[in-house]
């Protein structure tokens, strides 16, 4: 049996995109968690690791952008409500011929920051791409995902092994 999907939010009776009015929920401490990959070639891996790029610094300028870019996703995602972040994180770990990003962000606010979270991972691996491209033009950016989500009325859901999901209230 197919799983039962929730009505969605952002339309109305007539399916017509609205911004849902969150006007009415309690503000409570929400954090969100997401990751993405950026696959390259080892030498590409050891130039970032050694930062011997041309352009400068990738990583730096990496997390710079997913910062910058969490602060304006309601800009850059139509129905998004703007946040009050408290705190955004960009971190990275590097594989053979990978490079991993990692974006975690924090609110207090009536609305999740999963969003904000999933554009700081996206835009950082543009970034690297961006910044590398010179020397690696066959990097692909994959694996874009919610890692975990805490707060707000349906508590905490975190990505399981095997892409399977698990959620709790509270």
């Amino acid at each position: 049996m197919a799983p039962r999907l929730k009505k969605l939010s952002h339309l109305d009776r007539r399916g017509q995109a609205r911004m849902k009015d969150v006007g009415k929920k309690p503000v409570t401490r929400r954090e969100a968690v997401a990751s993405a990959r950026v696959q390259m070639q080892p030498a590409t891996v050891r130039a970032l690791k050694t930062n011997a790029l041309a352009k400068g610094d990738a990583l730096a300028v990496a997390r710079v952008a997913g910062i910058l870019a969490a602060k304006r996703t309601a800009e850059l995602i139509p129905l998004c409500h703007p946040l009050p972040l408290d705190q955004v994180e960009v971190d990275f770990a590097f594989g053979r011929s990978e490079v991993r990003i990692t974006a975690r962000a924090k609110v207090s606010a009536r609305t999740g920051v999963e969003m904000e979270a999933l554009t700081a991972a996206a835009v950082a691996a543009l970034a690297i791409y961006d910044m590398a491209k010179a020397i690696d033009r066959g990097m692909v950016i994959t694996d874009l995902q919610l890692e975990k989500k805490s707060g707000g009325r349906s508590g905490t859901w975190v990505r399981g092994p095997g892409r399977k999901t698990r959620s709790r209230r509270g």
